[in-house]
């Protein structure tokens, strides 16, 4: 007698296992025409990437992809040594809406990618990150409707779980990738092999796209460039996009609603201020919506009462950009010594020291080549992205920095 192929599956990998095996999959969403529905997911690219100044092995980085479900072509992606964020999305998202012309000429790439505008829809698996209120409020603003797949129904999102499929078998062609498991990697040693940094990687991804568009699509039948001019005609509202690109981008950061005092407007414990703010402060009763870049937080964003995003930096103009992670590595690396209450010069002044101490470091370990290339990466960018940060502690075989050397400092009260 035979046994249940399903039962087996059961019995060794579990229910779930069997479940998503051999349950009846109806169907999948469908698009009728261009930017109908865009599917956005994330993946761990499989290669090692290599820091720019020593080209020595970091880790290996976070792809963010989407697709226009009608025609199959990649509406944009976003690449980052970061963990999935709130922020990582928001760039993906500006990626698909911007024009892709000046973006390409920049990476010296002369091909076409004719996608960009507003999605009708964005369809997401239920990861936090996907349910930040920054991506709900962006997304309401600019009438884009946010679709969650049912949870524990990877079928739902196939569009962009296979797009990701073809760009992964695609990279295992690369020198330092990691290929999809242990048992195909065999004895080839990833990191020994690692050649490629960010900015290396990240044109070859755009080249690999554009490829990707120009051949003949297995489903379609056509490429999805021709698919994409195809499905565009087939929408009876016209595309669109933003008045304002930059303003758009600003909307789908994360923000806090702050009032403007008389000094300012106060955030992470730092001080902002601009001339404009002098209309609002310590007149006006309710707060405003503060926007920040977690990539650079020398500048705020803060949204006016007619509907004016405003630039406020600084309130001292001599300090430094830092990044959120940096801000907040200070504050740990002062909690531990007891320092509950701390003022601006303080955070700066321990952000500088831990500077130099990553600085002195990233000769010696990876940990440190991580902190000094996120760093270098985001405050070098236009635009955030920024997660929790890493713990150089746990990461494996390398030595953790001593933030126990950053000096300590008089404390004045944090306000």
């Amino acid at each position: 007698m035979t046994m249940d192929p399903a039962e087996l599956i059961k019995a060794r990998d579990g229910s779930k296992a069997a479940r998503d095996r051999f349950r009846p999959v109806p169907g999948e969403y469908a698009a009728e025409f261009a930017f109908d529905v865009v599917q956005v997911d994330h993946t761990l690219v499989d290669v090692i990437v290599v820091d720019r100044q020593y080209r020595r092995p970091l880790q290996r980085p976070w792809l963010t992809l989407a697709i226009d479900v009608a025609s199959r072509m990649v509406a944009g992606f976003y690449l980052t040594l970061e963990a999935p964020s709130s922020v990582s999305v928001a760039l993906a998202i500006q990626h698909i809406v911007q024009p892709k012309e000046a973006w390409l000429e920049g990476l010296s790439i002369d091909a076409e990618w004719p996608i960009s505008g507003f999605p009708d829809a964005i369809h997401l698996d239920n990861a936090k990150e996907f349910r930040s209120h920054a991506l709900r409020r962006g997304a309401e603003e600019y009438g884009i409707e946010l679709i969650h797949r049912p949870v524990a129904t990877p079928h739902y999102g196939g569009h962009i779980e296979r797009l990701i499929g073809t760009m992964m078998g695609a990279v295992h062609l690369l020198p330092g990738t990691t290929f999809s498991d242990i048992g195909e990697r065999g004895g080839y040693d990833s990191a020994a092999h690692a050649t490629m940094t960010m900015d290396e990687l990240e044109r070859w991804i755009a080249l690999e796209i554009t490829r990707y568009h120009a051949d003949r699509h297995g489903t379609l039948g056509i490429p999805p460039l021709e698919a994409w001019r195809e499905a565009a005609a087939r929408r009876v509202m016209p595309l669109r996009h933003p008045h304002d690109l930059a303003g758009f981008m600003v909307d789908f950061l994360p923000s806090v609603d702050r009032l403007v005092r008389r000094d300012g407007i106060h955030l992470f414990g730092l001080r902002y201020w601009d001339d404009v703010l002098s209309i609002w402060a310590g007149r006006l009763a309710r707060p405003l919506r503060v926007s920040y870049d977690p990539r650079d937080l020398s500048r705020v964003f803060v949204r006016a009462p007619d509907g004016i995003r405003w630039p406020i930096h600084f309130a001292d103009l001599r300090r430094p950009p830092i990044t959120l992670g940096e801000h907040r590595r200070a504050r740990a690396a002062l909690r531990e010594r007891g320092l509950a209450l701390v003022d601006e010069q303080l955070i700066f002044e321990t952000i500088e020291a831990q500077r130099a101490l990553v600085e002195e470091a990233a000769v010696r370990t990876k940990a440190a080549r991580q902190l000094v290339e996120r760093r270098e990466r985001a405050l070098s960018a236009s635009a955030p992205n920024v997660a929790a940060p890493t713990d150089p502690a746990q990461i494996e075989d390398d030595q953790a920095i001593d933030w126990s050397k950053v000096p300590v400092y008089d404390v004045e009260e944090w306000s």
